[in-house]
């Protein structure tokens, strides 16, 4: 099949034919790629054409040759044939150009224009341009309908190539990094940063750590606008997919567990479209995650619920992080709305993370912007009105924003204390936290006797610390 589709294509289409610089260049590699002979209409339309074009040049030279001065043709997309000329304005007769030109621009001592005939000569070329442009697009359309019955074999054959270029990128890395991934029961990776954006960065990327395992499995991200939520989900993701390749991951990571299946939730464009389709995209999205996801999917949603209200987005969050966490996937929850936070009161396999920010102040110290750290940590974000900072350094009026301070800090007294964790709860917790290490533990350790009994003491001194101090009951019990 490849050899019959070469064989219509060299047929029909000029050996010559390629892209090239220049609107000339390409308006001519447009007019032969046909081969001739292959119709009589358009040879003899290219044949006009060619007598057009090489009138116009003729006839730049004559207008030289009559005013004695340096013409020649030049060619614009926008303005067709020209003419262009070096001269001195003191050269000239009277120190104009004859009246016979018109359209007269001059940049330094560059003049360009036109002439009357040369609009007409111009008109004309266009007109034949235009049958030669649709004749080569009816025998190129009928060179199409012939390949299409062979065209499945270039579709399978640019799936190979892809591939075959994807491993060797790999296979080329992953020998020089000389190491392969380990695949346990966790995704684990240690100093990790977005690998496309390490090689477009002008700086090395900073990096950031990932853990989660069965008894932590669900992240809640936060932090303000453009601290590098987003970007560090896709990483996890880029490098999810890289490790199930099993092909190559950067030399930081250090073992991933294997998701049948990864979904994603980003909002990449979605600003870009209304509220109510933002929203519909958004259910749809996680529509599909809830219907098929399962505990060995890795579940990436990042900002959902911020095409309706508030009350009702935080609503659908909280209902779909429910249900998620009974799934047990590992699921990582990028949101603006801190109440999810507190869902770790509620289940202790949740986990709070947000991204720092400093506060610095401007060198005459009446104004405070935020820098970016683009650093991990753990907890949820104690920046409050990020959305109002960004404001204050756009152009909107102070006095829009001092009133928007004063709306916010309104509602802000009118909200419900957000719910503490008792010492019961913190305990349970902690609880939590040491059974599901000592059940990975005893699943996965290859440890000595020795190594793992310090391991172990390791483990009961980080859960004694976790514990809150035993008041006088717990003392007497």
């Amino acid at each position: 099949r490849f050899g019959i589709i070469l064989e219509k294509i060299t047929t029909v289409i000029n050996d010559e034919t390629r892209y090239t610089r220049g609107c000339l260049s390409m308006r001519t590699q447009k007019c032969y790629a046909v081969k001739p002979n292959i119709s009589e209409f358009l040879d003899i339309a290219r044949r006009t054409y060619t007598e057009i074009v090489d009138d116009i040049a003729g006839m730049i030279m004559q207008l030289a040759e009559k005013y004695n001065l340096p013409m020649k043709t030049s060619f614009s997309s926008a303005r067709g044939f020209f003419i262009q000329m070096n001269a001195d304005c003191s050269t000239l007769p009277n120190g104009q150009l004859p009246s016979e030109f018109t359209k007269i621009t001059k940049v330094k001592n560059t003049y360009s224009f036109t002439s009357a005939d040369l609009i007409k000569m111009n008109e004309r070329c266009q007109e034949s341009l235009r049958e030669i442009y649709h004749m080569t697009y009816l025998i190129v359309c009928k060179l199409l309908n012939e390949i299409y019955e062979h065209i499945h074999c270039l579709y399978k054959l640019s799936d190979v190539v892809s591939m075959l270029d994807m491993l060797l990128s790999f296979a080329h890395a992953c020998t020089l990094s000389d190491y392969r991934p380990e695949f346990t029961d966790t995704l684990a990776i240690k100093q990790g940063w977005h690998p496309i954006l390490e090689k477009i960065a002008m700086e090395k990327p900073v990096s950031n750590n990932t853990y989660l395992t069965e008894g932590n499995n669900f992240v809640i991200i936060t932090g303000p606008n453009m601290s590098g939520k987003s970007t560090y989900l896709k990483q996890i993701a880029l490098c999810q997919i890289m490790a199930q390749i099993g092909s190559y991951v950067p030399a930081e990571y250090c073992s991933f567990r294997i998701a049948e299946q990864i979904f994603t939730r980003i909002g990449m464009d979605d600003d870009i479209e209304t509220n109510a389709s933002t929203f519909m995209k958004e259910m749809k999205e996680i529509t599909y995650i809830i219907q098929n996801a399962n505990e060995k999917s890795l579940i990436i949603i990042d900002e959902l619920g911020r095409g309706t209200s508030a009350e009702e987005g935080i609503g659908i969050c909280y209902a779909a992080c429910e249900y998620l966490l009974n799934l047990k996937a590992f699921t990582l929850f990028a949101t603006h709305f801190l109440e999810l936070c507190h869902i770790d009161a509620l289940y202790p396999n949740v986990e709070n993370y947000h991204f720092e920010v400093q506060h610095v102040r401007s060198s005459a110290g009446n104004k405070e912007k935020i820098a970016y750290t683009y650093t991990l940590s753990k907890g949820y974000t104690e920046e409050k009105n990020y959305g109002l900072k960004a404001a204050e350094v756009s152009s909107l009026p102070s006095s829009i924003i001092l009133d928007a301070k004063e709306i916010t800090n309104h509602i802000a007294k009118q909200i419900l204390h957000r719910q503490k964790s008792t010492p019961e709860m913190v305990k349970q917790r902690a609880v939590y936290n040491l059974a599901m290490r000592l059940v990975q533990t005893a699943r996965n350790s290859r440890l000595d006797p020795d190594s793992l009994r310090i391991y172990l003491k390791g483990l009961k001194k980080k859960y004694e610390a976790s514990c809150p101090a035993p008041g006088k009951n717990d003392e007497q019990q």
